[in-house]
């Protein structure tokens, strides 16, 4: 194993629970953005007004897209955990701007004004939540053991057995250099 993973053990299990948990929170952030543009506001998101409040197939395809980002997401996270450093950042600035190219591509379509921003907020919303999810969600996975990382040839400290030692101010810096 390397430095960075001694350093910082990432738990997988829980990282892709809460992928997949980031994944439904997404598809439904869809939903419910479709639900509020066309049955509130009666502005049509991707399928004709005569498709209804929820729209058609394309509507569900979308909610799967959403949730197919997130385990990409979630994919990337881990990467990033396992091989950056300042993971976390390099991933707001990605994620970041993937949803920026999201909420600007509906603006390249021909549709109605309305219909280009309603679909933007909708885009902006799912990115954002996907976003924030993970990245929350990372935090909890990353050196969720509570022990404290050990180098190569040190000893591990008696503190994390719940053992404190009696030991004298001279003895202790006796063994650190430069106190």
């Amino acid at each position: 194993m390397n430095e960075i993973g001694r350093e910082r053990p990432v738990n997988a299990v829980r990282l892709w629970s809460g992928g997949l948990a980031t994944a439904v929170v997404a598809a439904l952030v869809i939903l419910v953005g479709t639900l509020l543009m066309r049955g509130a506001l009666g502005i049509p998101v991707l399928a004709p007004e005569e498709a209804g409040y929820l729209g058609d197939a394309g509507t569900v395809v979308y909610a799967l897209m959403a949730a197919v980002a997130a385990l990409l997401a979630t994919g990337l996270m881990h990467l990033l955990l396992l091989t950056t450093p300042r993971a976390r950042t390099f991933f707001g600035w990605m994620i970041g701007l993937v949803t920026a190219v999201a909420v600007v591509t509906p603006f390249t379509q021909g549709a109605e004004v309305a219909s280009q921003f309603a679909t933007a907020f909708v885009n902006l919303a799912a990115g954002a939540a996907i976003g924030l999810l993970l990245r929350s969600v990372s935090a909890t996975a990353v050196g969720g053991s509570g022990e404290p990382a050990v180098r190569e040839g040190e000893r591990p400290a008696l503190r994390s057995e719940g053992i404190l030692p009696e030991v004298s101010r001279t003895e202790f810096r006796d063994e650190r250099p430069g106190l």
